[in-house]
């Protein structure tokens, strides 16, 4: 695992931005650092970590896909983030 980190932004709020290791698991790292994103299952199926997000990012496997059709289904920037592997750096836009 890199020991790289890689920042965490939440645009046009007051929080500050965080820093999380590459290969690390969003939701793992907001949690531990006290984010204003909310977490329920940890699995994908609840949508309360649901948040708008821009950057490098995998795309989303087929269950989250049909998560993010139920709760987001015309917002394109929409994921869980108890299903991201942060890789880059992000910027959550939307909590």
């Amino acid at each position: 695992m890199s020991d790289r980190q890689h920042q965490i932004s939440f645009p046009n709020t007051d929080r500050v931005a965080i820093f999380v290791t590459s290969n690390s698991q969003l939701s793992d790292s907001l949690t531990i650092q006290n984010s204003p994103v909310l977490f329920g299952c940890r699995t994908g199926i609840c949508g309360t970590c649901l948040v708008a997000i821009r950057g490098n990012i995998p795309p989303p496997d087929p269950d989250e896909r049909e998560i993010l059709e139920i709760f987001a289904p015309d917002n394109p920037l929409a994921r869980l983030a108890c299903q991201i592997t942060v890789i880059a750096d992000l910027e959550i836009v939307e909590i």
